[in-house]
C-alpha cells in the first residue's frame, strides 16, 4: 500500500494542542483524537468486541446485511475514501460489493499508521480493490483525495461507527458542511451514529468491567509521558464514564485522585496543576434520534437517501447525498 504521511509538524502540534487544552480556564480537556497511538488503536479494537460494546458490531450487521443495496443506490465511477478506517473490518463489506462492480480505488485517512498498516492487512487481498493510504487529519486527507480523482469520477465517503458523536452537535454540523464543500453535487457520504438507549447500557459500554475502556483511556496520559516527556503518574487518575441527559451523550474523563503537579517538558515545560476529584474531559459520544440525522443532512446540504437502523442496538448507517 502506497501510503501518504504526516509531516514532522504534527509533533509540535501535539504539543501545542496539550498546553492551550490543559491550561484553558475551567475544564481541562485532551481531544479525543490523540487517543489513537498504536497502543490505543489496539485497546479500542479489543473495545469494540466485548459484550457490552454493542455498537461496532451493530456497525458491522447492517453493512454486511445492506451494503449491495447501499452500492446499487450509488454514481459509477466510484472511488471510496474513509474517515478514520481502524482496522477496515467493516469496510469489507462496502469494497466488496463494489468489486463486483467495477475496479475500485480505497483511500483509508487515519492519523495512526498502525492503523493503516492493519488495514492494509485486512483488505489488501480484496480483488479489484486497490489502496492508497492517508497518514493525516480527516479534511486533509479528503481534500487530497478529491484532487486526484478525474471529473467524471464520484465520491463514496465513510465516516462509521458514529465518530461524528465525538463532536459537539453544533461542530458536526459544521463538519458536515465541510465536508460537503469538498464533494461534488452526487458524491455520497455514509454516515454511522450511534442511536439513544437507556443510561445504564451507554454507561456500561464506555465503563466496561474488565477494564479496556479505562486503559484506552489512560493510554492518553502514557502517551503524552511517552512523546511529550511528561510525568504523569497513572496510578493517582480514575477512569469515568457519565451520560450527560441535557446533551444526550456519554462523557469519558481522567478524574485526578489527589492534588497534584504534572510537568510535560515538550509543551514548552509546562506545569499543570491538578485537584483531588479535578478531570480532564478527553471523549463525548452524542446519541442521535433516526429523524434527528435526517434533519441534520438537510441542514448541512445532504438529502438522506436511506436509513437503515440495527434491531438488537439502536445504531444508524445513513447515506446521505451531496446536493
Amino acid at each position: 500500500m502506497l501510503t501518504y504521511t504526516l509531516p514532522t509538524r504534527h509533533v509540535s502540534e501535539f504539543a501545542r494542542c496539550v498546553r492551550e487544552c490543559l491550561t484553558k480556564e475551567g475544564q481541562k480537556e485532551l481531544p479525543s483524537k490523540y487517543l489513537y497511538d498504536e497502543v490505543g488503536s489496539a485497546l479500542f479494537e479489543t473495545i469494540c468486541v466485548l459484550p457490552e460494546y454493542g455498537l461496532t458490531r451493530a456497525d458491522s450487521r447492517l453493512l454486511e446485511k445492506y451494503a449491495p443495496e447501499i452500492v446499487d443506490r450509488l454514481l459509477f465511477p466510484i472511488e471510496v475514501a474513509e474517515l478514520g478506517s481502524g482496522s477496515g473490518k467493516k469496510t469489507r463489506w462496502i469494497l466488496e460489493a463494489l468489486s463486483r462492480r467495477q475496479r475500485t480505488y480505497y483511500y483509508p485517512i487515519e492519523i495512526s499508521p498502525s492503523a493503516l498498516a492493519a488495514c492494509e492487512k485486512e483488505l489488501g487481498q480484496i480483488d479489484l480493490v486497490s489502496i492508497v493510504g492517508y497518514e493525516q487529519p480527516y479534511l486533509e486527507g479528503l481534500r487530497a483525495v478529491a484532487k486526484r480523482r478525474d471529473e467524471r469520477e464520484h465520491l463514496l465517503v465513510l465516516f462509521l461507527g458514529s465518530t461524528i458523536g465525538n463532536f459537539d452537535r453544533a461542530a458536526g454540523e459544521g463538519f458536515l458542511r465541510e465536508v460537503r464543500e469538498i464533494l461534488r453535487p452526487g458524491d455520497a457520504l455514509l454516515l454511522g451514529t450511534d442511536l439513544a438507549k437507556s443510561a445504564e447500557v451507554q454507561v456500561l459500554a464506555y465503563d466496561d468491567p474488565a477494564g479496556v475502556t479505562a486503559a484506552f483511556n489512560m493510554n492518553l496520559l502514557a502517551r503524552i509521558n511517552r512523546e511529550l516527556g511528561a510525568n504523569f503518574d497513572l496510578a493517582h487518575f480514575k477512569h469515568e464514564a457519565r451520560w450527560n441527559t441535557a446533551d444526550r451523550r456519554i462523557e469519558m474523563h481522567l478524574r485526578s485522585t489527589r492534588d497534584q503537579r504534572v510537568t510535560i517538558p515538550a509543551a514548552a515545560n509546562l506545569e499543570v496543576t491538578f485537584r483531588n476529584g479535578e478531570t480532564i474531559w478527553t471523549e463525548s459520544s452524542h446519541k442521535y434520534r433516526p429523524a434527528e440525522v435526517v434533519a441534520m443532512a438537510e441542514r448541512t446540504g445532504f438529502r438522506c437517501d436511506g436509513q437503515w437502523i440495527d434491531e438488537e442496538w439502536p445504531f444508524a448507517q445513513n447515506l446521505l447525498i451531496r446536493e
